[in-house]
């Protein structure tokens, strides 16, 4: 891409996202330009990556043809307003707080530019993210198709309408502390039998990953997977009947709800 992106704020997500563009070979570092509320985590960036990083956020607004918003939702309508008249007529937007809509900052801008919603999950730093994608009606096809091979740089994509963003969230973006959680909880149970920590973590976290790339290479239904390794009368199946009887199903339905809630409150 020839275009020079820009990112305010350069927190977690951020850096995720900087990584996953620079070693994807997506972005060149030197079209990378950054700035942060402190210089310390500015510079930790910079020497991660290589990139330029900026003295003030109106540097990155003015030149930069996609800039990523990458603060927290309350900082949103104090960086908008530092940097609308800053922002070139034709940059892409990119929203990647939650419950922070398209609408909404569009009237923020108190001007008609191109915003696109965005919420990845941090696995983009490895190249496996996860995100979801909503556009505004003044970004092009071609700009979609520009938006789209950006993150589909570092995981995979799916354009959605704005309004199942915060199900996106919850069900993608938050959902890695469960999974880690999950692959903790694993690995304590394997530890409790005698086996070595970091051996444990390693079978636990291969283990859903290999799992995770069963339901997206073979688009077999998750039902039949478990099905197939859950024999008459074994041990699986008896594993499967203790984490119904505890409610395992449940449990994560009321997690994403529980999401969901929290940021339909927020918007």
């Amino acid at each position: 891409m020839n275009k020079k992106i820009g990112f305010i704020g350069s927190g977690h997500m951020a850096e995720a996202i900087i990584g996953g563009i620079v070693q994807s070979g997506f972005a060149r570092p030197e079209d990378v330009l950054a700035s942060n509320r402190t210089m310390p985590k500015l510079m930790d960036v910079r020497e991660n990556y290589g990139i330029q990083i900026a003295e003030n956020n109106i540097d990155v607004a003015h030149s930069c043809e996609i800039v990523f918003l990458s603060v927290t939702p309350d900082k949103y309508p104090t960086v908008i307003d530092e940097i609308k008249d800053a922002i070139r007529e034709d940059a892409i937007i990119i929203l990647i707080a939650a419950g922070e809509g398209l609408a909404e900052n569009e009237e923020r801008f108190e001007r008609k530019l191109k915003v696109v919603k965005a919420m990845p999950n941090t696995p983009v730093l490895i190249g496996e993210g996860m995100t979801s994608i909503s556009f505004n009606e003044f970004v092009t096809e071609q700009e979609k198709e520009e938006v789209q091979a950006l993150f589909e740089s570092f995981g995979k994509v799916e354009c959605i309408d704005e309004k199942l963003m915060d199900t996106a969230s919850a069900v993608a973006g938050s959902s890695p502390a469960f999974i880690y959680m999950y692959i903790e909880a694993l690995a304590d149970a394997a530890v409790l039998y005698g086996m070595p920590r970091e051996t444990a973590y390693t079978l636990a976290a291969q283990t859903v990953y290999g799992a995770s790339k069963m339901v997206l290479e073979t688009g077999t239904h998750p039902a039949q997977l478990k099905d197939e390794v859950c024999s008459p009368g074994g041990s699986t199946i008896q594993s499967v009947a203790r984490l119904e009887e505890s409610g395992f199903r449940s449990a994560i339905i009321n997690a994403v709800k529980a999401n969901v809630e929290k940021l339909s409150k927020n918007d």
